[in-house]
């Protein structure tokens, strides 16, 4: 199965930090004549929790595949061209309307109304030639000159099958697949028949309907629908203003990302969910209330008295360090002899031995080395080890000092190979290990010296707990120590970052590839998608490992391949240490995006406050420290952040435009 699967190589465990780099880019802000909103006409149901984030992060500036030229649509539903010079900071941008889109007065469209509209939204087939929707139904296809107004080349609505009534549907992307075929790639939100009558009942209804509304709604789902379009359009097989759709599919969020892959022959969507073929079975996710869970009885156990065991099992050591030296505690059977334990250091290997004591005691592992790699090199003959039975207690505590080759060198592992497998839980007195042992467990640093040696009190709990069958919960030690950030860092915020994705490749004709369905990819976090106006192939995606944004393109495929051997291989290319981390900080954050160089985080900014855009660098895997920048984008005056797209200069240097809800904004030289 393919995944993403990190080169280790890449990594860069030794990462400490990020430092301001101060860069002095060409900031130009511009007043808009004509101004975009981010307020939709709500409709008779509440926004589901979808769709609230994907108006938050949709994006209402369009670039044109022409250096320069940029689209929105205003408030007063006016298509608004801004023809910028991405080169000269001394040439104002030229604002025209091109295009005004009709207001919708036809009674089924206004019966749509019961239903929520979607943000305007465009995207360019041509340097000449747009696709808009108006967010209420409508879809209208624009030949958009150098100069001048734009001429309607053809409108087109789309129907819901069993209302005929309009859809609001957002457009993704189009593509051209053929000489004269081109592919639009649209969303809407999904409503049965029994959702659209209530909703085009009277605004009168009892209050007991309302609450029939907001059970009906508390699950959404979306349609991601194929519309092909002939040119010249006047070749259209269809009936007059109804969209061709080659094939549909459904799913429970609004698509991340929706585009056409011509190596692959294929679509490709990124959503938080996959996307199913209409009329294929659909188990929605459950999700129990706190009353409905319980635990499940095995052959033999007697829940009601009591005797289940849901500890956890004791990590095998415990470490601190301080800027010279590096301390590890292990704990042994007390009544292990020191005679009979065997310790010996190497510049960049720990060897330790036990003699007369079995692998297993009392439940637990005991730990056994020979020539373990050691996480960074150490000074063997000043390195130690002691050895505390602590009287009457069950288990004493093996000390092991290593002292730092690199005085000052922060250690991340004790051991090199730490992380790599997965950790070794206990439930109910069975053992169960995710993928592997206990000796390449990723053990937390201990913050606090003084507790280096709970372990002991861990050790001895967690052994009661085994042969008494009680709890082991109470004094917060079955799970190991504290880790180096702990009270430091939210749990609840880190897991935040990002978003859930998952992909769905669909082939031309609706159905989903061979070569996909024996190489599918696990769901996966998504830090960040290709910054608007560069290529997308070549900047790929970050996703989230651990707390880095990791650099992932695509390989393989080819006009030439087979579409039943064509498969999505993704390489990692490169690392963003700490990005996750770093992005948990920013709670104004609108937009994410990147080049293959750097990740964008763009704060939304407010009337009164402006935005700043963050920039962060890739590093090589034995930097320490990484790039940072910051770039004010609103001045207080700008507004909201509404979009954000760029170009790329022959010099290799980077304009990014920003769209506020008041002033176009742009950057320029940003490198």
């Amino acid at each position: 199965m393919a995944d993403f699967s990190p080169n280790r190589e890449l990594l860069n465990p030794k990462f400490e930090g990020y430092k301001l780099q101060v860069i002095s880019p060409g900031i130009a802000r511009h007043g808009l004549p004509y101004k975009p909103t981010q307020a939709t006409a709500s409709g008779r149901s509440p926004l589901s929790l979808q769709e609230v984030q994907s108006r938050i992060t949709h994006n209402h500036l369009v670039l044109s595949p022409a250096s320069g030229r940029v689209l929105y649509i205003d408030a007063d539903r006016r298509v608004v061209v801004v023809d910028v010079d991405p080169t000269d900071i001394s040439k104002s941008p030229r604002f025209d309307v091109v295009y005004e889109l009709p207001v919708a007065i036809s009674t089924a469209q206004t019966q749509s109304e019961s239903v929520h509209r979607e943000y305007p939204s465009a995207t360019f087939l041509a340097d000449d030639t747009a696709f808009v929707s108006d967010g209420r139904g409508s879809l209208y296809i624009l030949s958009i000159p150098a100069r001048g107004p734009a001429t309607l080349l053809s409108s087109f609505e789309l129907f819901d099958e069993v209302t005929s009534l309009p859809l609001p549907f957002r457009i993704h992307s189009v593509a051209r697949v053929s000489d004269g075929t081109v592919i639009a790639l649209l969303s809407s939100r999904y409503y049965d028949a029994e959702a659209l009558s209530l909703l085009t009942q009277d605004t009168a209804a009892t209050s007991s309907t309302h609450h029939q509304h907001r059970h009906h709604f508390h699950s959404s789902e979306f349609d991601v629908w194929a519309a092909r379009f002939t040119f010249p359009l006047n070749m259209m097989h269809v009936h007059s203003g109804t969209l061709d759709i080659i094939w549909r599919r459904r799913g429970e969020d609004v698509p991340i990302l929706a585009d056409y892959d011509a190596s692959r022959n294929a679509y490709v969507l990124i959503g938080s969910s996959t996307y199913r073929e209409i009329g294929a079975p659909h188990t929605p996710a459950y999700e129990p209330s706190p009353d409905e869970i319980a635990p499940v009885p095995r052959a033999g156990e007697d829940l009601d008295g009591g005797n289940i065991t849901t500890s956890t099992k004791p990590y095998p050591y415990s470490w601190t360090q301080t800027p010279d030296v590096v301390t590890v505690a292990f704990a042994l059977p007390s009544s292990t002899p020191k005679s009979n334990i065997t310790v010996l250091f190497s510049p960049t290997t720990l060897t330790m031995h036990v003699k007369g004591v079995p692998d297993m005691h009392e439940g637990i592992r005991l730990p056994r080395y020979s020539a373990k790699q050691l996480w960074d090199r150490i000074r063997p003959s000043t390195s130690f080890w002691t050895w505390d039975r602590e009287g009457d207690s069950k288990f004493g505590i093996l000390s092991v000092h290593l002292d730092k080759m690199t005085e000052g060198q922060k250690w991340m592992h004790v051991f090199a190979a730490a992380g790599t497998r997965g950790t070794t839980r206990t439930i109910a007195g069975n053992e169960a290990t995710g993928g592997g042992g206990d000796d390449d467990m990723d053990v937390p640093e201990t913050l606090d010296p003084s507790e280096l040696y709970l372990i002991r009190e861990a050790f001895e709990k967690y052994t009661e707990a085994l042969r008494t069958g009680e709890d082991t919960s109470g004094l917060g030690l079955g799970r190991g120590v504290p880790s180096l950030a702990q009270g430091e860092m939210d749990d609840e915020v880190d897991d935040s970052v990002g978003r859930p994705a998952a992909f769905t490749w669909v082939s031309e004709d609706g159905s989903t590839p061979h070569w996909w369905k024996k190489n599918s990819i696990p769901p996966f976090n998504l830090l960040s998608t290709p910054l608007p106006g560069t290529d997308a192939k070549l900047a790929g995606l970050v996703i989230k490992n651990s707390i880095d944004g990791l650099l992932y393109v695509t390989e393989g495929g080819g006009t030439q391949c087979s579409s039943d051997t064509i498969a999505p291989e993704w390489k990692h290319t490169g690392t963003f240490p700490a990005l996750a981390f770093v992005l948990a900080s920013k709670r104004d954050t609108r937009f994410t995006h990147h080049t293959q160089n750097a990740v964008f985080a763009f704060e939304n900014g407010s009337v009164d406050r402006g935005g700043n855009a963050y920039i962060y660098r890739r590093s090589s895997p034995n930097q320490l420290w990484a790039k940072q920048s910051v770039l004010k984008v609103g001045d207080g005056n700008a507004g909201s952040l509404l979009g954000v797209g760029a170009f790329k200069n022959e010099s290799d240097s980077t304009t990014i435009v920003c769209l506020c809800e008041n002033q176009l904004v742009v950057l320029y030289d940003v490198s």
